[in-house]
């Protein structure tokens, strides 16, 4: 009942203390205000990239493995010393293909430009085309909604077939049925032989599956050879499971050294990009992000910290006469030092609610602006929230509740006629 009661009347003072002076209590919580909206929103944006990157990941296993002449995170190694590196080639996939252990599965693929697909009059624009071999249905781990992926006789023939993404497909035939349907591409005709099953916005990391094609790889290859440099090829496998992912890289490396016959003492003239290094290189940039933003968003929490200490100087002041009145009729020290922390804590809350619905109004908008992302305010970082306010109410409560505590109530009394 005591601690009711405290809390009862600390939320009148405050309130008070906001009806009192409304100028400067709005400029004293205006720094909470900021700083939990600067914490919350980054903590949200945050965790709202991790999901859609793990959402992106879950596509692919992350065992996978990319080897190709460009690095997909940092290098030591400065532009000019691999620019000019070669890209991996189609014999080099074949030689690693029957040579490599515990190897599970490998595709080779090239990086094309988008193109337009055309059936009868109609044209879906902005198709990413995406090679490979018959192995990219399982690394990918596509899932058909119709027909069937290429098969190994179709991938090493390189058959004009061709397996869509359900953007392309509505795009092109609307609701009919596209299997057996001939469609334009690189001024030859395909046979769609498949439809992938429809995936939505923001659910893999790159192209969305939605708006692809999936062709043989050597098909393309006869089109624009081994040797142009506009696009770019690459390996992509993974081991068994169960298999020593470190040893299995050391293995590639040294199989693609000794191919190519690189000396001991020359660097290899490709990168091994794990996806599990791309996982936690994403995972360091978030954390990087996160402790920026913390370490601004602290100024601001700060100089909000301040402010609320300075309403409760204030307050003390201006009801001396009142707690010398309380501590005469039998109140306890601890009763106004308590009385004092919940009021500055009260007001933090207050603060840090106005910073919350910011971030909340905020994740609404940035949401209903882009289907490409979603903005989530969890509520884990609400209870973040709410306890980063309370604890600066708490500190920046510590001295002026002390100082009400220590007051004698005679001279209390008298200091307030």
């Amino acid at each position: 009942m005591v601690f009711l009661r405290l809390i009862k009347e600390s939320l009148i003072f405050a309130l008070n203390a906001l009806r009192t002076n409304l100028l400067r209590a709005f400029l004293s919580l205006l720094g909470i205000t900021i700083g939990i909206f600067a914490i919350i929103g980054i903590l949200a944006a945050v965790d709202s990239l991790e999901k859609e990157i793990e959402s992106g990941l879950s596509a692919l296993d992350i065992s996978t493995i990319y080897v190709l002449r460009f690095s997909f995170g940092p290098t030591e190694l400065e532009p000019y010393q691999f620019e000019n590196w070669p890209d991996v080639s189609y014999d080099e996939f074949q030689m690693l293909e029957r040579s490599l252990p515990d190897l599970d599965a490998i595709t080779y693929t090239m990086f094309m430009s988008p193109e337009n697909i055309k059936f009868e009059d109609k044209t879906a624009t902005g198709v990413n085309i995406i090679p490979g071999t018959e192995s990219f249905f399982d690394l990918e781990r596509l899932k058909l909604s119709e027909g069937r992926f290429f098969n190994g006789s179709e991938s090493n023939s390189g058959s004009p077939v061709v397996v869509i993404g359900a953007e392309v497909a509505n795009s092109l035939f609307g609701k009919a049925n596209p299997i057996g349907r001939r469609v334009r591409l690189y001024g030859n005709k395909f046979t769609v032989i498949g439809v992938l099953e429809k995936e939505g916005a923001g659910a893999s990391i790159g192209p969305s599956k939605d708006g692809s094609a999936y062709l043989p790889v050597n098909f393309v290859r006869r089109i624009y050879g081994d040797n142009d440099r506009t696009k770019t090829s690459a390996f992509i496998l993974k081991p068994k499971k169960g298999a020593d992912q470190d040893e299995f890289i050391a293995m590639l490396e040294q199989k693609l050294r000794n191919y190519r016959g690189i000396k001991p003492d020359e660097l290899s003239t490709f990168f091994i990009n794990p996806l599990k290094g791309f996982a936690d290189f994403i995972g360091t940039v978030t954390s990087t992000l996160t402790f920026i933003g913390v370490i601004i968003s602290g100024f601001s929490m700060l100089v909000g910290g301040f402010g609320i200490a300075n309403i409760m100087f204030v307050s003390v002041k201006e009801r001396t006469n009142l707690i010398g009145i309380q501590k005469s009729l039998g109140a306890k020290s601890f009763f106004i030092l308590f009385q004092f922390l919940f009021e500055s804590i009260i007001l933090a809350l207050l603060g840090g609610a106005f910073g919350l619905l910011f971030v909340w109004l905020g994740t609404l908008i940035a949401s209903s602006l882009t289907d490409e992302f979603t903005f989530i305010l969890s509520l884990n970082n609400i209870l973040i929230g709410c306890s980063v306010s309370a604890f600066v109410g708490l500190i920046a409560g510590i001295i002026p509740a002390f100082s009400a505590a220590r007051l004698d109530p005679v001279e209390a009394i008298r200091s307030g006629m």
